[in-house]
């Protein structure tokens, strides 16, 4: 475990040679990654989204795609598509930008919703299938998409069957004064991000997340998990609530957290800390929720400090 964590602490330290003081964000998105989980990075532009997947990708020395969604984008050009060879007179596939370990959907929501729809089964199967053939992508693979949360205008809402696929969503956000100083001497030369060299090899990432499946969460705490999703369903403010799939997600998000900080035992304190990034996308609030101003983030928490927490004694720890 101990080479593990240094690893997951060495890319969590390069992407910040990039990245200026937003440390969460870039634990929260490498999380993501040895949960063989995807996220949706929501903020204003220029804040480091494209910037902080380029760095993960880097670092783990990861092939890397960047799509930029527009409304003319197709889904071959998202999943490849059959070419017929007159040579060999038999069809050939063309990967599409799909076939890298990790793929950048810039502004996913400006395309039509048929090509969002294209991204279904590679988010959930690790698989394309292109004229009736099934073609795995390699791994570790992971879909980081990002989009504008203030523009609206000619964007295609996400379908809530692809919201849940990701794992997380992770916001940025603006530095404070300090950081910025920062960003401004460090760039004002060059970009480090073209000088980033790797610090794991991306077969590391594939051994990391087998280990995390290892972590132990006892009986007590897998019933917290389920009161608190339970909770979204029947919340007053909330139309719908998360799906079992943000279930499960809760819980591998806690086993990476507790993997993360040198545990092999999940603490009720590691679902809290994942409630929000893993539960808030999930839920769809009610208008009169929304004229009050209360974010979907609110809403977890507010669930998170009304769920009664269980006791874990230290020999049910493992």
């Amino acid at each position: 475990m101990g080479d593990s964590i240094k690893a997951l602490k060495d890319i969590v330290n390069n992407i910040e040679k990039v990245i200026v003081g937003k440390h969460e964000a870039i634990e929260l998105t490498l999380l993501s990654l040895i949960c063989k989980g995807h996220v949706l990075i929501e903020d204003v532009p220029g804040v480091g989204k494209t910037s902080l997947v380029y760095a993960l990708a880097k670092s783990i020395n990861a092939s890397f795609k960047r799509v930029q969604f527009t409304p003319d984008i197709l889904p071959s050009d998202i999943m490849g598509f059959s070419m017929y060879n007159q040579k060999t007179n038999e069809f050939e596939y063309r990967p599409g930008a799909i076939m890298s370990q990790l793929v950048l959907a810039d502004e996913i929501n400006r395309t039509s919703p048929k090509t969002q729809a294209s991204l279904l089964e590679v988010m959930e199967e690790n698989q394309v299938t292109v004229d009736g053939t099934t073609y795995k992508v390699p791994e570790p693979f992971m879909v980081l998409a990002t989009q504008n949360p203030i523009e609206y205008l000619g964007t295609f809402p996400l379908p809530e069957a692809e919201i849940d696929r990701f794992f997380m969503k992770v916001s940025i956000g603006y530095p404070n004064q300090e950081d910025e100083k920062i960003i401004l001497s460090r760039f004002c030369l060059a970009d480090p991000l073209d000088t980033l060299e790797p610090v794991v090899a991306s077969e590391t990432i594939l051994a990391i997340q087998e280990e995390v499946k290892k972590v132990h969460v006892e009986s007590s705490l897998n019933s917290y998990i389920v009161n608190i999703v339970s909770q979204t369903r029947r919340h007053s403010d909330i139309t719908l609530g998360s799906s079992p799939r943000g279930s499960l997600s809760l819980y591998r998000a806690a086993q990476a957290w507790a993997f993360y900080n040198g545990r092999d035992y999940i603490l009720p304190d590691d679902i809290k800390k994942m409630a929000v990034p893993v539960l808030s996308h999930r839920i769809i609030l009610k208008q009169e929720a929304k004229l009050r101003k209360v974010s979907q983030e609110d809403i977890i928490k507010s669930i998170i400090d009304n769920t009664l927490v269980p006791v874990v004694s230290s020999h049910e720890k493992k």
